[in-house]
């Protein structure tokens, strides 16, 4: 449901010019790019490579991704106030503990997670609704530096492309941004209810929302954690944050089921894309790369 959820958003903002063999490999590839690099940069900086390759501009592939990725943050944006309006903070951030220690770690790295999701959606939505052609100037600036100024023609026409494909999104209708945005909702809540579907294999969930929202706002902490994949900082978070959750009284046994729902969390959620991308990657590079440079 999480894949089919982000194929369909890039069949809807690439107006269906993309099949569903595309969409999967470019979903696949994109996971797999942002298991090996750290969340904060993710598989977002290479997409653009993908959507090119299999068909669309420069320009226009990275005014979708740019697309995407003010999709995927304003979901976080929305969501996050949202679950705080049906959940008290002290129930999101606690930890049923009394030591302030704990409220006070798991709160500043949200906070941490959502500042920088903020300043990173208002620049998007700056440069993709409002100004698109000063990120063309900022294109041209880095293409000054000594290393890549000879490819600044090459950036000179893809931020040509980029400026008429902003405007051609702001063309779009109402009705278009609704279904890309549900389409971006669909996949991401798909992606948390993974772990609702976890603990119920062992035991009974008495609140779904609370659990989903701390893994939203655990998704948020990733943000600032430096690791590939958020590999070792998303297991200690799960099991620190989500932990809590976990319905046994025996201190030992709760931490012990918080490490085996982690491994299995993460055997599902990210190590599969790592296995998948590794099969796929080959391949594409020999059709994308390889075969042309030899016609």
């Amino acid at each position: 449901m999480r894949d089919l959820g982000y194929m369909a958003r890039l069949k809807i903002l690439s107006d269906n010019q993309y099949s569903w063999l595309q969409t999967f490999r470019i979903v696949m590839l994109w996971e797999f790019t942002s298991a090996i690099t750290p969340s904060a940069i993710g598989g977002t900086s290479v997409a653009v490579i993908f959507l090119n390759k299999e068909g669309l501009s420069l320009g226009r592939s990275s005014a979708i991704v740019m697309a995407t990725s003010f999709l995927d943050e304003l979901y976080f944006l929305m969501t996050f106030p949202l679950l705080l309006i049906f959940i008290k903070s002290s129930a999101l951030f606690s930890m049923g503990v009394e030591s302030a220690s704990f409220i006070n770690r798991f709160f500043w790295l949200a906070l941490a997670g959502y500042s920088i999701k903020l300043v990173y959606t208002l620049a998007l939505t700056y440069g993709l609704f409002i100004n698109p052609r000063g990120l063309k100037w900022l294109l041209l600036w880095v293409f000054r530096l000594p290393l890549i100024r000879r490819w600044r023609a090459e950036a000179n026409e893809a931020g040509s492309e980029i400026v008429n494909s902003s405007i051609e999104l702001r063309k779009k209708p109402f009705f278009f941004w609704i279904k890309a945005f549900i389409s971006t909702a669909f996949a991401w809540t798909s992606r948390y209810w993974v772990v609702n579907a976890l603990f119920l294999i062992f035991f009974f969930v008495p609140d779904h929302l609370l659990l989903y929202a701390r893994q939203l706002v655990a998704w948020i902490m990733m943000l600032v954690i430096p690791t590939p994949g958020g590999s070792g900082g998303a297991e200690w978070v799960f099991t620190e944050f989500l932990g809590d959750l976990i319905q046994y009284n025996d201190p030992a046994t709760k931490a012990s089921f918080a490490l085996i729902l982690a491994f299995l969390w993460r055997l599902i959620s990210y190590y599969p894309y790592l296995v998948i991308g590794t099969i796929i990657l080959p391949k594409w590079i020999r059709l994308k790369f390889t075969q042309k440079q030899e016609d």
